[in-house]
């Protein structure tokens, strides 16, 4: 059922033309009006304006419009509500690492970990309560903001719903058996909060979503490639002796399960080529068998699966961004329509149809904008003169908004003096800025060399007197640099330049950290060896701040142009794979939460248990005899390096081993599910972005070029616009087709 019309929402009549400037003022156009012009005015700017930053920001356009809800709406999406949310997301995520089990210990090491702090109960409960209100708040809102009827066709906002009530029922059980509950169902669905937050991770999943059948039918030909070879192998290394080498063999193929396990394994060749010299050692026939399982599996199936996931991958970034560059032409053609429907314009401008630049600077004024982007905005709106602005033109204003304001340097000083205006010239220059990179230079490379001849003298009767100058040195000249560009450029001068402050941060450190150096241990003098008090010594900590001076040589970078086109498809794939880093963090907690419940406590001190008492009776290879005592699943961060430590799959067959030992043979689902969730999908997917990124930014160095030698130099181009040019523009009437359907828009015909 349809809901009602806001009495406030503005009536639209349908424009006609490409051009979007018909001839004469015909058609209906009008506003339904409240008590007066004034205020039917001020209601169209205002929806003009929440149009216009949600085309900014590639927001849909589909919520409620009038003038209470649009208040409510641009509070949900101001800094402050954002900032808050997402403290939130981030403290209840948080909690994990804090509650019942807690990671608040030193270590994770089951011999040497003290007991670990049991917080009261009720106390991460208060935390976790004051989360879940924001994100009923949160819910509320959105339910009211896209109205009931749109509330029931979106999953993600049912689903948010519904994890709410799970969890806040979970809550009160919680609080209900005093905190002592053997499971909390709700940390299972902490990650949902995250994810429903990003647009950018609900179109991956959902494009995940999309590549999951051909995935699984690699995977199944990786399964049917594990079963022939395994049957293989446990008909020829069954073994005709019990001799010891028959024995080390039949570790490997001892039944089915172990079979499979260590074909597994070596598909990821973290085993290889043990599981192949026994084997070998008796006949060197049985190389054969391993060599032909390695190149069909890992060489070409799994290769295979990396290419099918990108042939399904491809074009991501590109479905994205035409995606947003719809939600922007969308949100800008309903401003349009909104300022061109007021009837007083119709009267003013007999001669056509269209948004007066008068009407437009006024709603900028009520847009949230960069300071320093929207005097650019205004001022090419106001090239336009007193021309009615078409729908095209209005468009193209849009560009605009996709380009990054270079803030312009504060003034330099004025010295009177010759001999001032020289020396203000000889430190602005850019030489200066290489003298002080060569210096830096120089203080690495002596700090390299005395690290490589103090190698082999033992800390008590190394002699740091030549060392302790030349880094008093060095800090002299780089707090002289830091007060000559100061002089030069002025102090706001100097700050505007992220690089300078950089610097200078690093200079006061270095500086404060010195001078403690000093004031301890005294001037350095022959025989000179700071003492270590604590984790590092001052001087410890002086040399290691000192090490950071390599990040200004990352200046040299813009300087050429190969390097530069590197380092910024570098930049894009850090923005572009936020997205898929949220998904990680999701996938490594739910599998944390789940391991905490599977293994807490099957790790035991050595001594206790099935573990052996000490790791010299321990086999070789084995989860105690190389002492992964770190690895497991008691608390939160434990779980955490364990999981990275299997994704990684370096040894990740003693992970196997062992918690099949200490739990069941039933361990190694777990474990499997996570290699193939983390390890083959997730990294074959971030290859695939890589891939997709970097062959669209490499493919584009002209353009970039022809980017650089724009005359216009007040703006940057951001890396939407280096795909603007393959991406397929909206037609007049996809726009307004969609925009005839707004719930709570309605355009007459």
């Amino acid at each position: 059922m349809e809901e009602p019309r806001e009495e406030s929402e503005p009536l639209l009549s349908r424009a006609r033309g490409g051009s979007g400037r018909p001839a004469g003022s015909g058609g209906s156009r009008g506003v339904r009006v409240g008590p007066g012009a004034a205020s039917r005015q001020d209601l169209c700017f205002d929806q003009a304006a929440v149009f216009i930053e949600d085309a900014i920001q590639y927001r849909s356009i589909n919520h409620r419009m009038d003038a209470r809800s649009m208040w409510l709406y641009r509070l949900y999406y101001s800094n402050t509500c954002q900032w808050t949310l997402s403290l939130t997301i981030f403290l209840i995520l948080l909690l994990a690492f804090v509650e019942t089990p807690s990671s608040l210990t030193s270590t994770a090491d089951v011999r040497f970990r003290s007991a670990p702090w049991d917080p009261p109960c009720g106390l991460t409960e208060s935390v976790e309560a004051l989360c879940l209100l924001v994100f009923v708040a949160d819910v509320s809102v959105k339910s009211y903001l896209v109205g009931w009827a749109q509330f029931r066709k979106n999953p993600w906002l049912l689903a948010y719903l519904a994890v709410l009530v799970v969890s806040l029922a979970d809550w009160i059980v919680s609080l209900s058996l005093v905190c002592q509950e053997p499971l909390r169902i709700r940390r299972l669905f902490r990650p949902f909060f995250l994810m429903q937050n990003s647009s950018m991770m609900k179109k991956t999943l959902k494009c995940i979503r999309s590549s999951l059948p051909e995935m699984a039918s690699v995977v199944l030909l990786l399964a049917l490639h594990l079963c022939v070879f395994t049957m293989l192998g446990m008909l020829l290394f069954t073994g005709e002796k019990d001799d010891g080498q028959d024995r080390e063999r039949l570790t490997y193929f001892r039944n089915l399960p172990e079979a499979l396990t260590s074909l597994l394994v070596l598909l990821t060749t973290a085993n290889n080529p043990d599981v192949m010299t026994p084997a070998y050692s008796k006949n060197r026939a049985y190389a054969i068998f391993f060599i032909v399982f390695t190149l069909i599996g890992s060489l070409f199936l799994m290769n295979l699966l990396t290419a099918i996931i990108y042939n399904q991958f491809r074009g991501y970034l590109m479905k994205s961004f035409q995606t947003s560059l719809f939600r922007r032409r969308l949100g800008a053609r309903a401003a349009y329509e909104v300022l061109s429907s007021m009837s007083t314009r119709g009267e003013a401008h007999p001669r056509g149809v269209g948004v007066d630049p008068q009407d437009f600077l006024q709603v900028l004024q009520r847009v949230q904008l960069d300071s320093h982007q929207k005097p650019v905005i205004m001022e090419k709106v106001r090239s336009y003169g007193g021309d009615l602005l078409s729908a095209e033109e209005f468009q193209k204003l849009f560009n605009e908004f996709d380009k990054r304001v270079i803030k312009e340097r504060p003034p330099r000083p004025e010295y009177r003096s010759p001999f001032l205006r020289s020396a203000q010239f000889l430190f602005s220059h850019r030489y200066f800025d290489y003298l002080g990179n060569l210096i830096a230079l120089g203080n690495l490379v002596s700090i390299s060399v005395f690290l490589v001849f103090d190698a082999d003298v033992l800390p008590g009767d190394r002699d740091d007197f030549v060392l302790g100058i030349l880094n008093c040195v060095f800090i002299l000249y780089y707090v002289l640099e830091l007060l000559l560009k100061a002089f030069a450029l002025g102090l706001r001068g100097y700050l505007s330049y992220s690089s300078n402050v950089f610097d200078g941060l690093l200079t006061v450190v270095l500086l404060v950290l010195e001078i403690s150096t000093l004031a301890v241990y005294r001037f350095p003098h022959p025989g000179w060896k700071p003492e270590m008090l604590g984790l590092l010594s001052l001087w410890d900590m002086a040399r290691l701040v000192n090490m950071f001076i390599v990040f200004r040589f990352l200046r040299i970078i813009p300087s050429m142009k190969l390097m530069a086109l590197v380092a910024s498809t570098i930049l894009d794939l850090i923005k572009n794979m936020r997205a898929f880093g949220g998904i990680l963090v999701v996938v490594y907690y739910i599998f944390a939460i789940l391991g905490i419940s599977l293994f807490r406590g099957v790790v035991v001190v050595p001594g206790n248990g099935s573990l052996a008492p000490d790791n010299s009776s321990a086999p070789c290879g084995s989860f105690e005899q190389l002492e992964y005592w770190a690895n497991n699943f008691d608390d939160f961060a434990a779980a955490l390096i364990t999981l990275w430590n299997v994704m990684v799959v370096n040894n990740w067959q003693v992970f196997l081993d062992a918690y099949r030992r200490f739990s069941g043979p039933w361990s190694k689902m777990y474990f499997v599910l996570w290699w193939l969730v983390s390890s083959v999908i997730w990294v074959n997917l971030f290859l695939a972005l890589i891939l997709e990124n970097f062959l669209h930014k490499w493919d584009r160095r002209a353009h970039l070029q022809s980017l650089a030698g724009d005359p216009d130099t007040c703006c940057q181009v951001t890396v939407d616009l280096l795909f603007r040019d393959v991406l397929e523009e909206p037609t007049e009437e996809e726009l307004l087709e969609r925009l005839s359907c707004h719930p709570h828009l309605r355009l007459c015909r």
